[in-house]
């Protein structure tokens, strides 16, 4: 089978292929990949991680015509434009996810029991003063000084020792005259990423106290133990060590300070190594991703050759919003010098720190001109030199008000002003890290700088064969993702088309610290369909709504990154978002974030929890109510003077009656005693036969959804048709309740045995019961403590 090549190399950190021998950088980089010439290692034909090269003369490979990986035929065929735009293949391949078993070990976010990361919660102040009460320096039992908190997979060519900095060296310190970029130094870890990341850090006073707390020293109270703060999916997070450190020969092997005393930064990448699992899990990965790590922002990434008209105005309300933003000249190979003719330096990254129309009155006229004020975080005079730069004959053009306003000087301070069109002449990429409303305190911002994005998020998972429909390739599956839906209504401030920005960023979770397991990032991305303003459409939209409408709007590309995000400019109106996975039945969590100018309404695009009527075709298959003449004898006989029986006489009645559908086998305890409390209104342990004649209507009931939905006759109902099995027998829930139900009642290859589907339905109609006859109708119910140990503990 034949296969094009990968759409965007660039989005899968291929970005310097963008030239006419893009053909010859790719096998380069392969071969490197491999392991260099002579590498037996398959990277390319059957079986392998990449695409077939091209040929050198391969000219729809040179420049930007890469098109997206799907099979001839796809295109033979006709499909329609929005499926072939949209396969856009990953470069890596994705192990399939680990089934998760919910209610013993499965938890949203960053304190799930793991041997790798942090498990529980550790008091930083508890701990501290136990430490000092004892007498004694902290030692960190989630992360021990061992080889398995160094590396999961590689193993060590030397001895290194773990050392305290009071015995790396003399008057150690958290701070060396405050901190700066300086103090963050690349050690052996392949971590520069997250260097960088640190470095922008640095610029940020109250950012940086966020992560790195100044609560703590190497003087005052000093025990040994530390911590540090960092966002993870949707949460702060505290992170807790000891301060150990890997050491070789008595010199920090890992990332250091240029001060041999100094601390925070070797630290801080050990508080982000435990709570990734370890220093290895750290090894490749984007500034974005540890900016958003230290912010909780969402990142967008442009590439200046491929702008938005609109991108000034971009920028200048990110910068209303406090928004950190970068820009960088990509290094070229066959240029030694890597300072430019004008005063920029190639691959370095700088700060864009003010985005302002600046008043100007030449002899001719007077105006505005949008200008950008930038800063080389090395701070030494390596400035821009061209037009607008540090004394440049452009200034005498600027009002002497304008120039207070804008804090003018002309030191060899690395800040320097130019216009927008040298930026975007110069520069080849910038990057923008859109803060959460809640990252900074308004008294600390510029004046100007007050405004906020508004923002929303869900958190979701896809479930292999119920909600992990993978992306518009598979038509009959893609419905099934989770949906959610967006309602703007007011356009953006002064907008000129009246309508309305948005930011949305899908983040998978948790796939860096799993990797000890193998697993790396699934390949994501999402797309976004307006809803009709008039009219009935399902909730969730159905596989008939995708069939029939476009999306609007989606991701660049479906990549395998921890985060794809892209910015939209619609009309107001209610869209609905799905994420995805490429592929289906790929299983992951994620967390999906929506940021805009003015309020967005975000809800889930799904059923409400609750009964509904039973399907008729149930009804046909049990036509009598009625428990059958031998079942009754059953039950009188083994009722016994009481008129009741327990949970074991249920199940020898119930195992006779349901014997076809339990081969043999029998229910199990739980689920009789399930039975017995979904009935047992007094607490008695037992069911009087009017009680059981209820139960049993019940049992008739699902029995037959049962073998509506055992479509492949093998005893189970297919997770792809649980949905409809909980509507046939008249319940109605959504992803969230329908990914629980999965993981706790489908079996390893997740499909659902009658004794589970059974119990998965007693429990059901349980929980809405008791709900339901404290909510009086409303979406909410007040229980005591009490009261709900009552139900739960006994239901």
């Amino acid at each position: 089978m034949t296969f094009y090549y990968p759409k965007n190399f660039r989005a899968n950190g291929w970005g310097w292929h963008r030239t006419a021998n893009a053909a010859s950088a790719v096998r380069g980089f392969l071969s490197k990949e491999r392991g260099g010439e002579g590498s037996t290692e398959p990277l390319i034909g059957n079986g392998s991680l990449y695409p077939k090269l091209p040929l050198e003369d391969d000219s729809t490979f040179s420049g930007v015509k890469l098109y997206p990986s799907l099979p001839v035929e796809e295109y033979e065929s006709g499909a329609v434009e929005e499926v072939v735009e949209e396969a856009c293949a990953a470069v890596n391949v994705n192990l399939e996810d680990a089934v998760q078993q919910v209610e013993l070990d499965h938890q949203l976010g960053e304190t799930r029991p793991s041997s790798f990361g942090p498990s529980t919660y550790q008091d930083f102040k508890d701990i501290r003063s136990r430490c000092l009460a004892e007498g004694r320096l902290f030692e960190d039992p989630e992360f021990p000084a061992v080889e398995r908190s160094l590396f999961y997979k590689e193993r060590l060519d030397r001895n290194l020792q773990w050392l305290r900095p009071s015995e790396i060296c003399e008057d150690p310190q958290l701070f060396v005259e405050g901190y700066s970029r300086f103090d963050v130094q690349q050690g052996e870890l392949g971590d520069c990423w997250l260097l960088a990341a640190v470095a922008n850090l640095t610029l940020h006073r109250k950012l940086f106290f966020q992560v790195v707390p100044d609560d703590q020293s190497f003087d005052e109270d000093y025990a040994g133990v530390f911590h540090f703060r960092f966002w993870q999916y949707g949460r702060w997070v505290d992170v807790v060590i000891d301060d150990r450190l890997p050491t070789y020969r008595g010199k920090l092997v890992f990332l250091h300070s240029s001060e041999r005393n100094e601390f925070w930064s070797a630290l801080l990448e050990k508080a982000y190594a435990k709570l990734h699992g370890s220093y290895e899990a750290l090894k490749g990965g984007s500034t974005c991703e540890a900016m958003e790590d230290f912010t909780g922002g969402v990142t967008e990434m442009y590439e200046i050759n491929e702008l938005p008209p609109n991108f000034y105005t971009i920028l200048l309300k990110a910068y209303e919003r406090n928004s950190l933003m970068g820009c960088s000249i990509e290094p070229d190979p066959n240029i030694l010098e890597a300072e430019t003719p004008v005063g920029l330096i190639r691959g370095h990254a700088y700060s864009v720190t003010r985005v302002k129309y600046v008043d100007i009155e030449t002899p001719g006229r007077a105006g505005k001109i949008p200008l950008l004020r930038l800063r080389n975080p090395w701070g030494n005079e390596a400035e821009w030199n061209g037009p607008w730069s540090d004394k440049s004959p452009e200034w005498r053009f600027i009002p002497e008000s304008e120039k207070e306003e804008l804090g003018l000087t002309f030191d060899d301070d690395g800040e320097f002003w130019m216009s927008f069109k040298d930026f975007c002449s110069h520069f080849d990429r910038v990057e923008i890290c859109n803060l959460n409303p809640d990252s900074l305190d308004p008294d600390e911002c510029p004046e100007g700088c007050t405004k906020k994005w508004e923002m929303s998020v869900f958190e979701g998972e896809w479930v292999r064969g119920v909600t992990a429909g993978g992306c518009r390739n598979y038509l009959e599956t893609f419905w099934k993702n989770p949906q959610y839906t967006v309602t703007l209504k007011d356009p953006d401030e002064g907008d000129a088309e009246n309508k309305c920005t948005i930011i949305v960023a899908l983040m998978q979770k948790n796939r860096r610290s799993q990797r000890h397991q193998g697993l790396e990032c699934l390949t994501i991305g999402f797309a976004v369909y307006r809803l009709p303003d008039y009219g009935h459409v399902p909730k969730p939209l159905d596989v008939n709504f995708f069939k029939y409408n476009a999306s609007v709007g989606r991701s660049q590309a479906f990549i395998n990154l921890r985060e794809v995000s892209a910015r939209f400019k619609f009309e107001p109106g209610q869209y609905v978002i799905v994420p995805s996975t490429f592929d289906r039945d790929e299983e992951g969590e994620f967390l999906l974030r929506v940021f805009s100018e003015k309020s967005n309404n975000m809800a889930e695009n799904d059923e409400e929890v609750g009964m509904g009527d039973v399907d008729d075709r149930v009804k046909e298959i049990a036509p009598n109510p009625e428990p059958a003449d031998p079942v009754r004898d059953f039950f009188t006989r083994l009722a016994g003077a009481d008129g009741e029986v327990d949970w074991q006489e249920l199940k020898e009645i119930l195992d006779y009656a349901m014997r076809e559908e339990l081969k043999g086998e029998g229910f199990s305890k739980d689920v009789c005693r399930s039975m017995i409390a979904m009935l047992d209104k007094d607490n008695s342990g037992g069911l009087g036969f009017d009680e059981f004649k209820s139960l049993w209507i019940d049992l008739r009931n699902w029995r037959a959804v049962f073998r509506l939905y055992d479509t492949e006759g093998r005893g189970a109902i297919p997770p792809q048709h649980l949905r409809d099995a909980l509507h046939s027998a008249g319940y109605t829930v959504n992803a969230h309740v329908l990914n629980v139900l999965a993981h706790r009642y489908g079996s390893h290859d997740g499909y659902i045995q009658f004794d589970d589907f059974i119990m998965c339905a007693v429990r059901l109609k349980t929980m809405i019961d008791t709900f339901e006859g404290r909510s009086s109708g409303g979406e909410y119910a007040t229980f005591s403590l009490d009261e709900w140990l009552n139900r739960t503990v006994y239901s």
